[in-house]
């Protein structure tokens, strides 16, 4: 897909995942002049995951994981004092190839990058649909021991009439996994392989929360 120069916002908890949307606020100096650059050009700007034994050095230059998410703002508030409130809709992958230090006027950072497909080849589709309805059930179940007295089946939701990608990157984006394990899941090479990391996670999830071996086969 080639390469660009792009601009990255480096988070210690935001994942962003293609065809995802994610609200954020731009406050520190750099990332108003980083809001600046982006908003008023229409560019696009690199989300990326700061590992979390580096989240005390935000205030300087930390470490980021070399895979991250493309994104186009998609909606803008300029606030008086400068800061911003925008909204980041996920476009591509990517992966870090080098960063250039800040030079003359530019605060935030920049990289150039090398853009990653998705792919999504036609004889793992069975195995996509097998996932996806294993998914689904591993979240009913989950909702149904988090709140046994609720009614509602996670089938209503409308993510999962969504398409294979999106829907497998919506629950990626959604679900309270870690940061660590939100980037894992960003990496996974494939959406075929995304959907195999995200039930492995919602099989240790269910596992975790003290579901018995019955169930857990159930599942499988």
């Amino acid at each position: 897909m080639g390469s660009q120069e792009l601009p990255i916002f480096p988070l210690p908890t935001v994942v962003l995942f293609p065809g995802v949307k994610a609200p954020l606020h731009l406050f520190e100096p750099r990332y108003r002049q980083l809001g600046e650059a982006v908003v008023s050009g229409s560019h696009p700007m690199g989300m990326v995951l700061v590992p979390p034994e580096h989240v005390d050095d935000l205030q300087g230059n930390p470490p980021v994981y070399p895979i991250g998410c493309a994104g186009k703002i998609v909606q803008a508030q300029r606030l008086p004092d400068g800061r911003f409130n925008i909204v980041i809709a996920g476009t591509a992958r990517f992966r870090i190839v080098s960063e250039a230090p800040p030079l003359g006027e530019r605060l935030y950072r920049t990289a150039e990058v090398e853009w990653l497909d998705d792919p999504y080849p036609e004889d793992a589709r069975p195995r996509v649909s097998e996932l996806r309805e294993r998914i689904i059930a591993q979240l009913q179940e989950l909702v149904d021991r988090a709140a046994p007295r609720r009614e509602g089946r996670v089938t209503e939701n409308p993510v999962t009439g969504a398409g294979d990608a999106n829907f497998v990157n919506s629950l990626c984006n959604a679900l309270s996994f870690a940061p660590s394990e939100k980037q894992g899941l960003l990496e996974a090479p494939s959406v075929p392989e995304r959907f195999e990391r995200l039930e492995g996670l919602l099989a240790f999830r269910l596992a975790d929360s003290g579901l018995g071996a019955e169930g857990s086969r159930s599942l499988h």
